[in-house]
């Protein structure tokens, strides 16, 4: 294989010959020249992980190619362990594939972050696509899976356990898997239960996790001690963001100490606030749930003079399911998400858009996501800053909070007598079964992590981009939160759609007081990369915040960042 440039973010040009999988790309203006047939460079852990790494000086895995091309890769058992036999991947020899006409993923190819470009743009940042790979590190019969869940309920669990145990079983010949019960305190209380095909057959007909699960309980030297013990050499990992911090622990733990251990994660939030991914598993279905709490918020609504249903979806940092479902039912009048502050009282307030709403239509539907508006709860319930086994910031009861603000309202102005009604749907939703367009997802991505398992990748979790299954770096799922970003058109539809006020328009913070920004190039309808995610807009005179991107601001009076 030719020369490949490696960087460390340092000024350095390395040749790696004999390295397994990565692109060819000659990169100028670089003059230390490094051989490294034994590469073993890993990453920095995400953002909370620090705490929990052994290796501070571990830099990302970056490899340069022409006209800006960067590949974002993810490690592999070749870095840090040295002459490891390959064996021909068995999928060759699976009458399954025989119609397929090219077996395994080329080791160049790679999905690139960003699809909409200029004729000018650089290629921009890769991941290295998700597939079978035509040599494997791991025979059968040597293969000791473990697959464990972590975090809250989510539509599509136990069918990713499922694909996990089948896919293992049925393209790779894989006899052994366990299933960790209990979370990561699992692996060290070794609660174990042997998986089969058959005894995961019919589980992904069921909501919640066969294998259940806990927040917290993890502790990277007690797991990685078990997971040697047991001689386990493949674990999965089922979990939102504290879940994959703890698996990229785990992951440099088990390089520091050289052992041949593929650590996979697969992300899981059902309020779809994972980085880089286009969506995760369940997302689908709480979208399509929340319509019948909607319809039903709509129903009671319509039915009396004056009818205000509430519901509350989930959505603790960002507010998807409250924005997609808003979009998909229609019947939403205001649909209130934590990205967008509102208030409550004067002019472009809610007070005065509801009763402005009540007396065009006679009822209206609130949408509100579990985050939002607890910066205006917070003086009188002190919680603002209590945090659960996972390390999420406990939240009151909004949905029981505004529907009492709004009663009393109307009960003291006296304007017009309201019948309110409110609905909490969130537990039902991330307890139901996933449907059919996340249960095929839910196989897409369980395929996908073992296809790179078998292949020697490690540290990696496996995530949809673009429509493209591909391995992205812990450090990347890690390093941040997607939100809903409120200067977008995914936003501005659904404003168009609700006719709701955007909140901007009171005395503090009105337009000609708060920073405009100059708007910057899509990549896609409703979704932003990471890279155009960074900016608060803050006014210092209340404290209020929104969320932009970054680009040129002109400063307004009377506000300062």
């Amino acid at each position: 294989m030719g020369s490949v440039t490696v960087s460390n973010k340092k000024s350095q040009t390395t040749s790696l010959n004999n390295y397994n999988n990565l692109a060819t790309a000659p990169v100028a203006n670089k003059t230390e020249s490094v051989t490294m047939n034994n590469y073993c460079n890993g990453w920095i852990g995400g953002e909370g992980a620090s705490a929990m790494t052994s290796a501070p000086n571990l830099k990302p895995k970056i490899v340069y190619g022409t006209a800006g091309y960067i590949l974002e890769d993810v490690p592999h058992f070749t870095d840090y362990i040295s002459d490891l036999p390959t064996y021909p991947n068995p999928l060759q020899d699976n009458p399954a594939y025989s119609v397929v006409k090219q077996y395994f993923v080329h080791v160049d190819d790679s999905v690139p972050q960003k699809v909409v470009v200029h004729k000018d743009s650089e290629r921009g940042v890769h991941f290295r696509r998700a597939g079978p790979r035509q040599k494997v590190y791991f025979e059968s019969d040597e293969v000791k899976a473990a697959i464990v869940t972590c975090g809250g309920l989510c539509p599509g669990l136990n069918t990713v356990i499922r694909e996990l145990v089948c896919g293992l079983h049925h393209m790779y010949g894989v006899k052994r898997v366990l299933g960790i019960e209990g979370g990561y305190r699992g692996f060290y209380a070794r609660n174990t239960i042997n998986l089969t095909p058959k005894s995961v057959n019919d589980i992904h007909k069921r909501g919640g996790t066969v294998l259940g699960t806990s927040r917290g309980g993890h502790d990277t030297n007690k797991i990685v001690d078990s997971i040697q013990d047991r001689g386990i050499n493949q674990v999965y990992i089922i979990g939102g963001d504290g879940t994959q911090r703890g698996a990229a622990a785990i992951f440099e733990e088990v390089r520091r100490r050289g052992l041949k251990v593929a650590v996979v994660g697969i992300p899981k939030t059902i309020d779809n606030d994972i980085p880089v991914i286009d969506k995760s598993f369940g997302f689908d279905t709480a979208v399509e749930e929340a319509q019948r709490a909607i319809n039903a918020a709509h129903v009671e609504a319509e039915s009396v003079e004056n009818g205000i249903g509430v519901v509350k979806l989930m959505g603790r940092y960002s507010g998807f399911i409250a924005m997609y479902a808003t979009l998909a039912s229609r019947d939403v009048d205001c649909c209130l998400i934590p990205e967008s502050p509102f208030y409550l009282e004067g002019p472009g307030g809610l007070f005065e858009y509801i009763e402005k709403r009540l007396k065009e239509n006679g009822h209206m539907v609130i949408v509100i996501a579990e985050g939002a508006g607890q910066e205006l709860m917070s003086e009188k319930m002190q919680t603002m800053n209590k945090q659960d086994a996972s390390g999420n910031k406990l939240l009151q009861d909004v949905g029981l909070w505004i529907s009492q603000e709004i009663k009393d309202h109307f009960a003291r102005e006296k304007t017009m007598a309201i019948t309110l009604k409110y609905i909490d749907p969130t537990y039902m939703i991330r307890a139901i079964p996933s449907n059919a367009s996340d249960n095929v997802y839910c196989t897409l991505l369980a395929q996908s992590a073992v296809h790179g398992a078998m292949a020697g990748y490690t540290g990696y979790t496996s995530g949809l981009v673009n429509g493209r299954q591909t391995y992205i770096p812990f450090y990347r799922i890690n390093e941040n939160r997607n939100h809903v970003v409120i200067t977008d058109r995914m936003w501005a539809r659904l404003l168009s759609s609700t006719n709701q006020p955007s909140f901007l328009g009171d005395k503090c913070h009105n337009e000609d007081d708060i920073e405009e920004e100059e708007p910057l190039n899509q990549l896609l309808d409703g979704d932003l990369s990471d890279d155009t995610l960074k900016l608060n807009i803050t006014c210092c005179k209340c404290g209020w915040q929104t969320r932009g991107r970054k680009g040129k601001k002109k400063r307004k009076k009377g506000h300062d960042e």
